[in-house]
């Protein structure tokens, strides 16, 4: 299949795009959110970057939308309307925001447009309405087991710590700090000392690493720590599982589905986070233990292969009920979900998970 799709989530796209289908990332002069194209990403052959506009219409087999404004463009540029004339699926990143549980979700008033959650805890807290809904758990291409573990201090990947504050659980990184010092990784870091006032010997900042750098880096650290209060699951965090690292997360939304305690420490209680933290600064041994767990569990749920063939099993389903253009029938429908579509749909809804 030649499948359209934004480059928006460069995590969740670099497992995506390994799959045995072609890839269409539009691609503009400047990038942007709108253009980003490869991004000079180590992507198979099959990953092309387009211009949207000169794009063939008729030959996209289907789209895989990620923001509901997208829609309204594939229709805008291509003439052809996600869901109505062309197979579309919707790939719902992020948790509710807003009136949580009540928050009812941009695509829930149509049927045209599956929505894909990437998690269970977001299937269950979105009112998906009268969409169709499946769940795909995250896949990550295996970078290794690299953990060696021999600077001891924690590891951290958030983007944007100090504009998403008490969502990435910024403001509970002085309370970390006093158990161990902080290696922060990831985009938009810059103010976040002024910020938590946490002083220079327990707080570096590393800012945004190639992937192949992040992880040699991270793998360095003893732990890594997952502060983060209300996002779907970080991939970092299953990056970090991966590479052999023991982890330290907050039991909270699908983190308490991905991490067993076997793996580090999951809790609500930062206290008992934090003695587990100076445990394994102090215990290299039982951190290294820890780490081959939290990795045999990341792999087993959360591999490459099963993800791309659950996928696989979505897209072929698409093509089973691919629409026939020029239907009326399904045109109300169709367009009600473009209704939602615009720059500011989700903003009472959702803030966007950037890692």
């Amino acid at each position: 299949m030649r499948i359209l799709l934004w480059h928006v989530h460069g995590s969740w796209t670099d497992a995506f795009v390994r799959g045995r289908h072609e890839y269409l990332l539009p691609v503009l002069p400047g990038g942007g959110s709108w253009g980003l194209g490869r991004a000079g990403r180590d992507w198979p052959a099959s990953v092309r970057e387009v211009a949207l506009a000169e794009l063939d219409a008729g030959s996209i087999d289907a789209v895989v939308l990620q923001r509901t404004e997208e829609a309204a463009e594939v229709t805008r540029v291509l003439g052809r309307r996600p869901g109505v004339d062309l197979p579309a699926v919707y790939v719902e990143h992020n948790t509710p925001k807003g009136d949580v549980p009540f928050t009812v979700h941009p695509l829930g008033e149509q049927r045209d447009i599956p929505i894909v959650h990437v998690t269970h805890f977001n299937e269950l807290f979105w009112d998906s309405g009268k969409a169709r809904t499946k769940v795909i758990e995250h896949g990550i291409a295996d970078p290794g087991y690299l953990y060696t573990g021999e600077v001891p201090e924690l590891g951290v990947v958030v983007n944007e710590p100090v504009r998403r504050g008490r969502v990435t659980g910024t403001d509970l990184l002085p309370r970390f700090a006093t158990a161990a010092p902080l290696q922060v990784f990831g985009m938009g870091s810059d103010g976040l000392a002024e910020a938590t006032g946490i002083p220079a010997p327990r707080l570096v900042i590393r800012g945004d690493l190639k992937t192949t750098e992040l992880h040699r880096e991270l793998s360095r650290c003893r732990a890594y720590l997952h502060p983060l209060r209300w996002t779907s699951l970080g991939l970092a965090l299953l990056e970090a599982m991966h590479l052999g690292m023991p982890v330290l997360a907050l039991a909270t939304t699908e983190a308490a589905r991905a991490v067993p305690p076997e793996a580090g420490c999951i809790s609500t209680d930062v206290e008992e986070l934090r003695r587990c933290a100076r445990l394994l600064v102090n215990d290299p041994e039982e951190a290294r233990r820890r780490g081959k767990a939290a990795r045999e569990a990341a792999l087993e749920r959360y591999g490459l292969e099963r993800f791309l063939a659950d996928w696989d099993q979505v897209l072929a389903d698409l093509g089973a009920a691919r629409p026939q253009r020029g239907s009326q029938e399904r045109v109300a429908s169709g367009d009600a979900a473009l209704k939602v579509s615009g720059p500011d749909a989700l903003s009472a809804a959702r803030e966007r998970n950037t890692q």
